[in-house]
């Protein structure tokens, strides 16, 4: 390693070693704020490993497949992994599927897992039950994620809602970067001033002409690359309308080349809320005189399969997810999808891109700790360039 670990770092590493040596609890949950060092403190772990348990087999996985090939990337980039390890996603890691040409695919749970760690990156995105799952193998799991994120979508379970170690302090280094400054903003205080806090980071004041314009040229342009996030999902609508319109689309229907969200969960299909990807086809089902359903075909984000099935015609362009909806005649029920050129930050937990473009948006609801959680969610999506789009807090009686 090129430089040394920090105090908290050291502490927290002392802690996790503890524990795997004594086994004294199933699990242990390790939280970081960006930019406070929590990929390098699991590089030592996994070197300190080698002290006292040589023959240590570590499964590093993450819930998505792009996040798997993020801390992929990320653990090569610092020589981690040994030949006995393994990095993939949790569903590969765990399950086992059989697929038939007349039944959609079955998961079932491995009978026995020959690991003797699991490290779970990203973890405030596992549900209850596959960690429950997880867990039944008896190994025993560090789990890692970003405590001051917003809590997991329509669930009361998350991992990291009070977790067990905390890295809070930023590293000097990181402190370099104009997203982790933006980031620590966010966190700290919920108000960002209007400017540029480095190459590709600023942020506008909506009430100037030129932020408009500067916008418009964004959307125009528009690129996979830009993550486009807000807060409401009026908002969302039409900001789909409008990047579909300057795309080229023609027809309000979603056609192939569209890009699309998830918003509902289905294991058999491995398709989970806010995953994204690209229309390959999609056309009328079979056997619907009422025009309620699309089969389509989905080339994911981030993973080495693509998704077939039905989707919900009435999701498409919708402000609410739909609920209670309707089985099949064959029994099956259709997936929710929408477009996914613009999504609410809520949605884009887990999801990052080099370049992101937020709308500040805050519902009357929010306390200022939902507030900053959403804000500090929403920047630490960018990955390179972050563009943020609201009021200037300086400007005497303005709130954000």
């Amino acid at each position: 390693m090129a430089y040394s670990l920090s105090p908290d770092q050291a502490e927290a590493l002392r802690q996790i070693g503890v524990w795997y040596r004594t086994r004294a609890t199933p699990y242990i949950t390790l939280g970081g704020y960006a930019g406070s060092g929590k990929s390098t403190l699991v590089a030592y772990l996994r070197l300190k490993l080698r002290e006292f348990d040589d023959d240590a087999r570590v499964a590093f996985c993450a819930y998505t497949g792009k996040a798997t090939r993020v801390l992929t990337e990320r653990l090569r980039e610092q020589k981690v992994p040994r030949r006995s390890d393994t990095v993939s996603t949790i569903h590969s890691l765990i399950y086992t599927t059989s697929e038939t040409a007349s039944s959609a695919p079955t998961w079932t749970l491995k009978d026995k897992l020959e690991r003797d760690l699991i490290i779970v990156d990203e973890a405030s995105m596992v549900d209850e039950a596959i960690w429950r799952d997880l867990l039944s193998f008896g190994v025993p799991v560090l789990a890692v994620g970003d405590h001051g994120q917003l809590p997991p979508v329509g669930s009361s379970f998350n991992l990291m809602a009070d977790p067990q170690l905390r890295l809070e302090r930023i590293w000097r280094q990181a402190e370099d970067s104009p997203i982790i400054e933006v980031a620590t903003l966010a966190r700290t205080s919920g108000q960002l001033p209007v400017r540029q806090f480095g190459f590709g980071v600023r942020k506008l004041d909506k009430s100037v002409a030129e932020t408009g314009q500067n916008v418009g040229e964004m959307l125009e342009n528009w690129r996979p690359d830009l993550l486009v996030l807000c807060g409401y999902n009026h908002t969302r609508i039409k900001l789909n309308q409008a990047i579909r319109q300057a795309t080229g689309a023609e027809v309000v229907e979603p056609q192939p080349g569209d890009r699309v969200v998830c918003l509902s969960n289905n294991r058999a299909s491995k398709i989970y809320n806010g995953m994204l990807g690209t229309l390959t086809s999609i056309g009328p089902a079979t056997n619907d005189p009422g025009q309620l359903w699309y089969e389509a075909e989905i080339e994911l984000d981030g993973e080495d399969y693509r998704y077939q099935g039905v989707l919900l015609r009435a999701q498409f362009g919708a402000t609410e997810t739909a609920r209670d909806v309707a089985v099949m005649p064959t029994g099956l029920r259709p997936d929710l999808w929408d477009f996914g050129y613009a999504l609410t930050v809520h949605k884009a937990q887990g999801s990052q891109s080099p370049k992101v473009l937020v709308f500040e948006e805050r519902s009357a609801k929010m306390s200022d700790d939902d507030w900053r959680r959403w804000l500090y969610t929403a920047v630490t999506r960018a990955q390179e360039e972050l563009t943020v789009v609201g009021v200037d807090p300086e400007a005497e009686g303005v709130a954000p």
